[in-house]
């Protein structure tokens, strides 16, 4: 990540992360489409080249899209035993819906905290 001079108010990684907003000035916007990250901030200016949040919003968004849909299927599967129509129209589209703003919430909060942090790609001290 390239040296930041400019004098921004900080930015809460979580406000930034759900309004899906620039981390250095919460005003533009993260995502070129649904999870692509944009270049540079229209607002600000920020260069925005260096993020790579890679595979880490993915797992969580596994982890927690499928216990939160299983297990509210599971749940009204035992309670009120509907037809398997009814699982398949009601736990699909809510499944797609939970992964889709989990990765695009997750994503964003790891760009943020990537940004609050001054994250940067590892390198190794020869000392």
């Amino acid at each position: 990540m390239t040296e930041d001079n400019a004098k921004f108010p900080p930015v809460d990684p979580v406000k930034a992360a759900l309004t899906a907003s620039c981390p250095r000035c919460g005003n533009g916007k993260l995502f070129d489409g649904l999870t692509k990250p944009k270049s540079r901030c229209s607002s600000c200016g920020l260069d925005l080249s260096w993020i790579d949040a890679g595979d880490g919003p993915a797992i969580f968004v596994i982890l927690l899209a499928d216990l939160l849909v299983v297990g509210f299927a599971v749940w009204v599967e035992l309670t009120y035993q509907p037809s398997v129509w009814l699982h398949i129209l009601v736990f699909a589209p809510l499944g797609v819906a939970l992964t889709l703003w989990l990765m695009r919430f997750l994503k964003a909060l790891l760009i943020a905290l990537q940004y609050k942090h001054n994250a940067s790609q590892g390198v190794i001290d020869r000392g």
